[in-house]
């Protein structure tokens, strides 16, 4: 298909802000599906996997492709919790434009600031549709107030309800200046113009006035008709609209009840008008791996291949699905293919066009696109692939570090090479799930983002994949630093095979400000050491930072600094120096008043307001900081800081306190010291 009728989209939200029922609407009308799947009986076509369904959420980003005014239309269908936030971190990576919804009583949530910020730093352009008006509370001022606010962002309110609440009954449009409604005769697929009620008119002069004024101050065009009075083409303002949203100068925004099938039809026409296609997005950049320099890459279907893996999806019976985004030239069924992140080459056994889980083949994919190719064996998520010829090596996608652990061990001998594969499948489909033995137990730890992501992993393990294993409890995952600058003289002297290796290095370990992570400097004056051995000394610091200190936890923080050296032609040896780089690092930091670090949690609930005592109350019991509380209509929403530890199990204890009204979302925020150091953490 044409370049400039290509849309590839996502829906970005908060949990339950109706991001699932809404892709159900998208599906239905543009002929997809010919029955909407509704999340609340667990049959939403988008949520596939048995847990989404029982569960009632998305769990992972599912990509479905639809047609709408001979446009076609890429959607993913992101989480809301924020424990998957790598699905939408890996999703945004490749999409061109957002949906972002919000739920009209609940207004911009944590999650939605969240995930906006993400899409923010890939400038990915964004349209925004005001979900569940007809809720009791319902309040659309109120949200574009919210958006303006803690998102920062200029709103273009294109349309205005007609009433709220159960009162809610369509929507005016303020560019075309007519009323539509939607009825449930027809599953609110026709959608029914009238004009303007005259009690109405008025406040719908004034809205579109409003739009005027936004535009003006950024189209010459339109300021010299506005200032002239002159009547104003829709065309032009469609132009206008597009150009503003592209540059990220205003978020134009819709408003509806997907539920009631009321609203959906206006959001896909603003995909089309005012989100853009592969060709209106600045072309991506890559690092020419021949040349060592930067390269600009035009997505042009005639140039040379190049596409990124985003997304790696286990199938028993295809193998692994391989999600693509094609930036250039196009892709082929059945070709040799070049990994230039991993250099192998691999075969594309199979082409597919995905819907949810289900899929259709294809002969081909061109750039612009996204598709899933089958029969990649060596290919992860955030891979280039492309020509051998011309290696160019897209960005890779950066995600969190996993903070919360369980250890997990087979029943039987039997099941434990079937678990080790599991879990190796596991981390290649989900880059924030990690896996690692611990060789004084035996046992298998795995870790993830929070409690919720690794039950939901744990269970497709037992479940899914049906390994016999016993879990243990989640246990969090600390981090070592130190407290104090020292310096340490390491000696290293062996005899390996007959042959002396010694080496002696002077290092300066330094604490350093939370948040900036591990350094490594060489200070010695230049020739003092052999190239070599002033890199193997690297490797012995930089591997050291993984193993810890005194528990073994990663190092964190830690600045060190090489500041003396003594070589012997004779005995220096690569062996020595990446020794003795290792083992005076951790002498060092020992010396070095070694600290315990815990995760710390940002906590966001959402409470009625008679509950609200009893949240701080809560909260203060697990040493949670209350940063904020924001009152609105009928709830609080407050915020606080609580060390992970003292978290588990609060989903639960939250809903009983709130009669199950609260809700509530985590996210990692920092590591600080923790309260009576490593006797507190109970050894490992």
């Amino acid at each position: 298909m044409e370049l400039k009728r290509i849309r590839n989209i996502g829906i970005i939200a908060h949990i339950d802000a109706g991001k699932t029922t809404t892709s159900e609407r998208i599906l239905y009308y543009t002929g997809k599906t010919h029955r909407m799947g509704e999340v609340d009986s667990g049959e939403a076509t988008m949520d596939w996997m048995d847990q989404e369904q029982e569960r009632g959420i998305t769990i992972t980003a599912a990509a479905t492709t639809c047609t709408w005014r001979d446009h076609q239309i890429n959607i993913i269908d992101t989480p809301g919790h924020v424990d998957f936030t790598a699905e939408v971190e890996r999703s945004l990576r490749v999409l061109d434009g957002a949906v972002a919804i919000f739920c009209a009583v609940g207004g911009v949530e944590p999650q939605s600031e969240t995930v906006w910020h993400q899409a923010d730093r890939y400038k990915v352009p964004k349209i925004a549709y005001i979900n569940k008006m007809d809720r009791i509370g319902a309040d659309f001022p109120g949200v574009l107030g919210e958006m303006k606010e803690k998102l920062g962002t200029v709103v273009l309110p294109l349309q205005i309800p007609i009433g709220k609440e159960a009162e809610f009954e369509g929507v005016i449009d303020l560019l075309a200046m007519k009323e539509l409604r939607w009825y449930q005769e027809d599953q609110g697929a026709e959608i029914h113009v009238s004009d303007i009620d005259a009690s109405r008119a008025e406040e719908a002069a004034k809205a579109r006035e409003r739009i005027l004024d936004v535009l003006a101050t950024h189209s010459d065009e339109l300021t010299e008709l506005y200032l002239t009075g002159g009547a104003i083409p829709l065309e032009a303002l469609h132009a206008a609209i597009r150009k503003g949203t592209l540059d990220g100068s205003f978020t134009p925004v819709f408003c509806g009840a997907s539920l009631r099938n009321v609203g959906v039809q206006p959001v896909l026409d603003a995909v089309l008008d005012f989100l853009p296609s592969p060709v209106d997005r600045p072309p991506a950049t890559g690092h020419h791996v021949k040349k060592d320099d930067a390269v600009v890459v035009p997505c042009r279907a005639d140039g040379p291949p190049l596409g990124l893996v985003f997304k790696l999806q286990a199938n028993r019976e295809a193998g692994n699905l391989c999600y693509l985004r094609v930036y250039s030239g196009r892709f082929r069924d059945g070709q040799t293919i070049y990994n230039i992140s991993k250099k192998k080459r691999e075969r594309i056994n199979r082409l597919l066009r995905m819907h949810a889980n289900h899929s259709t083949q294809i002969e081909q994919v061109e750039a612009g696109d996204i598709a899933v190719i089958i029969g990649l064996k060596d290919s992860q998520t955030g891979d280039t692939l492309g020509s051998e010829g011309i290696p160019i090596l897209l960005e890779k996608m950066h995600f969190p570090e996993p903070v919360i652990s369980v250890a997990i061990e087979p029943k039987t001998l039997s099941e434990r090479k079937k678990l080790s594969e599991v879990l190796k499948l596991l981390s290649l489909e989900d880059p924030t799930f990690s896996m690692k033995d611990n060789e004084e137990t035996g046992e298998l730890i795995i870790s993830g983002m929070g409690e919720l992501h690794l039950d939901v992993l744990v269970t497709r393990i037992l479940r899914e994949f049906k390994v016999e294993a016993r879990v243990g409890n989640p246990q969090v995952s600390y981090r070592e630093s130190i407290s104090r600058e020292t310096a340490h003289v390491e000696k290293y002297h062996r005899t390996l095979a007959g042959k002396e290796h010694s080496a002696q290095i002077t290092l300066k370990v330094s604490p350093l400000p939370r948040g900036r992570g591990n350094t490594y400097e060489n200070a010695l004056p230049h020739g003092a050491l052999p190239d070599e051995l002033l890199e193997a000394v690297e490797r012995g610091v930089t591997g050291a930072f993984g193993s810890g200190v005194v528990y073994g936890y990663p190092a964190l923080d830690i600045g060190v600094t090489l500041t003396d050296a003594v070589f012997h032609p004779s005995s220096s040896s690569v062996i020595a120096f990446e020794a003795a780089g290792a083992l005076g690092f951790d002498a060092a930091c020992r010396l070095a008043g070694p600290i315990l670090l815990e995760p710390v949690m940002a906590v966001d609930a959402l409470t009625p307001t008679e509950f609200l005592g009893e949240v701080l109350g809560s909260l203060n019991a697990r040493s949670g900081v209350i940063q904020n509380v924001e009152s609105k209509p009928g709830f609080d929403h407050v915020k606080a800081h609580a060390p992970l530890v003292n978290l588990f199990g609060y989903s639960t204890a939250l809903r009983s306190i709130t009669q199950g009204r609260a809700t509530f979302s985590m996210e990692f925020s920092h590591f600080a010291e923790k309260p009576g150091g490593f006797a507190a953490a109970g050894g490992r």
